[in-house]
């Protein structure tokens, strides 16, 4: 199966679509923030959230959770697509229904391996697979410059350096993350 959580009016063919309005008229009415999910364990190939997650888990226990139930319904290897947008953008910014900026960084928090390396080499990350019991690899990062930026970059007027240097250091540069993250599940038979 494959999943569009929070398409909204966004819907796409050959996904259950799933919002928590009626309006949307998604295929499934759920609030992603009520766990668990009405969907089995290991039945999904792909899950998207393009421009949806930054929408829930305002309360950090509730994100865990949804992360949690994310895993659950992940087969071994199934990809998540997540497209957001960058904190430092006022298309994030200037919205209140987002409550959560999602970075690279907060991905990595629910990788087994690395937070088992943070482990042993004494580091102070959040070992938040290890707490919640999954295991995600950030297999695909990208940012998605703005205008006049991309532009530029794609003309090689701006190097590569000097767009990540811009990016982290001002505003309205970055217009999006995309992410791809693939679920790791230890085999359970023999």
């Amino acid at each position: 199966m494959k999943f569009n959580m929070g398409c909204g009016l966004r819907k796409k063919p050959g996904y259950v679509n799933v919002d928590a309005s009626p309006e949307a008229q998604p295929d499934e009415v759920w609030d992603l923030e009520v766990t668990p999910w009405p969907w089995p364990s290991d039945c999904a190939d792909e899950v998207s959230f393009i421009h949806a997650l930054e929408h829930i888990g305002g309360n950090p226990k509730v994100f865990v959770a949804i992360m949690q139930e994310l895993y659950r319904i992940c087969r071994d290897g199934a990809r998540v697509v997540i497209d957001v947008p960058h904190p430092r953008h006022d298309d994030f910014l200037a919205d209140p229904t987002h409550v959560r900026a999602i970075l690279p960084e907060t991905l990595q928090l629910f990788d087994r391996q690395l937070n088992e390396r943070w482990r042993a080499e004494g580091l102070s990350n959040t070992p938040l697979a290890l707490y919640a019991g999954v295991d995600f690899h950030l297999a695909e990062r990208a940012v998605v410059l703005a205008e006049p930026f991309a532009s530029r970059f794609d003309r090689g007027e701006l190097s590569g350096h000097e767009a990540s240097d811009l990016v982290r250091h001002q505003y309205n540069v970055a217009r999006a993350f995309h992410f791809v993250l693939v679920a790791r599940k230890r085999p359970t038979g023999g």
